[in-house]
């Protein structure tokens, strides 16, 4: 093999000298990230156990980060709203998603939801919950065992609230009727705080919610709550059993994130990554989301991507088994 000494002519020069100036200035503006306000865009209504966390971490960042980050709400098409705008702009960190598990778990219930799993970027988790199973006091049961004896006794006449086909509470309904046997009625609702209200005037009987919605409602004595979803007791209520403990082999939560779109910047990503894991790490951040019945859980960005993945890959054969695919 022979080497060939490379001597540099004025052309080679002159695009090398081109090169570095293209690359310049994507540099300097990933170096002087962030230099402008920072939209966080939630994609559910505002006071929700989403909008409540983004805001606070909104304040704590903009101290850190030195720059505004302002928190939008644009709730509606389960949550679609909201990524679909975060993806429309440019991938540079100044657009963030206060992303959720229906964001991966959206991209197999449509058949085109406007945009696919790779589409988003993690930059770390801030929280996870488990669900609270509220029941109206117009039903004359007290345990979940009660409900499967008197659901099997009064077919579909059980109603339940969902917040449309392929929702966290439409999935996990139809999992419960297949493993208990029962068969219940699926009532849809624009949002939580109207399924629940339906329940305190009893036209609703059963909702699978966040603690945040269920548990005021519950401490105020307008609503039973007989079982949770996660594998340990909610410290908000210790007295209320686990649906393992109850005899029925589910568990299910739910996740809180910050995402960016895919192709955002590597250090701006492992920037922001660095400035959220230690609020979301601290004692007021924690007792802020415990008070709603939620967990503190911060991650790696690898480790928040097999997060993702994992709730799509989960929810796609459910989804499948019970005809929830949508258009």
């Amino acid at each position: 093999m022979t080497l060939r000494r490379f001597t540099p002519t004025p052309l080679a020069g002159l695009a090398l000298l081109a090169l570095l100036a293209g690359a310049a200035p994507a540099a300097a503006q990933t170096d002087a990230f962030p230099s402008r306000a920072i939209r966080l865009v939630v994609g559910f209504t505002a006071g929700g156990p989403t909008d409540v966390p983004a805001r606070f971490l909104a304040d704590k960042l903009s101290a850190a980060l030195g720059v505004p980050v302002v928190v939008e709400n644009k709730p509606g098409a389960g949550s679609m709203l909201a990524i679909r705008d975060v993806l429309s702009k440019p991938r540079d960190g100044y657009t963030l998603l206060a992303c959720s598990y229906l964001d991966p778990v959206n991209t197999v219930l449509y058949k085109n939801p406007g945009y696919k799993l790779s589409d988003i970027a993690p930059v770390t988790l801030i929280a996870r919950y488990d669900y609270a199973i509220g029941i109206s006091k117009s039903l004359p049961v007290k345990t979940f065992k009660e409900l499967v004896d008197y659901t099997k006794a009064h077919p579909n006449e059980v109603n339940y609230g969902h917040l449309g086909v392929g929702s966290f509470q439409n999935m996990v309904a139809k999992q419960l009727e297949k493993l208990t046997g029962i068969k219940m009625t699926a009532i849809p609702y624009k949002g939580a705080a109207d399924a629940m209200q339906e329940i305190v005037a009893g036209r609703n009987h059963l909702y699978v919610g966040p603690p945040l919605v269920v548990m005021p409602l519950y401490e105020g004595g307008k609503v039973d709550i007989i079982a949770v979803t996660g594998t340990e007791r909610l410290k908000s209520a210790p007295n209320v059993p686990t649906l393992e403990e109850s005899g029925v082999p589910l568990v299910a939560f739910a996740w809180l994130g910050i995402c960016a779109g895919a192709g955002t910047p590597q250090p701006v990503l492992d920037l922001l990554n660095s400035k959220i894991v230690p609020i979301v790490k601290s004692p007021e951040y924690r007792a802020l989301v415990e008070r709603s019945g939620s967990v503190a859980a911060s991650s790696t960005i690898p480790e928040f991507q097999a997060v993702i993945e994992k709730s799509a890959a989960d929810a796609a054969p459910i989804i499948e088994e019970f005809g929830l695919k949508m258009e």
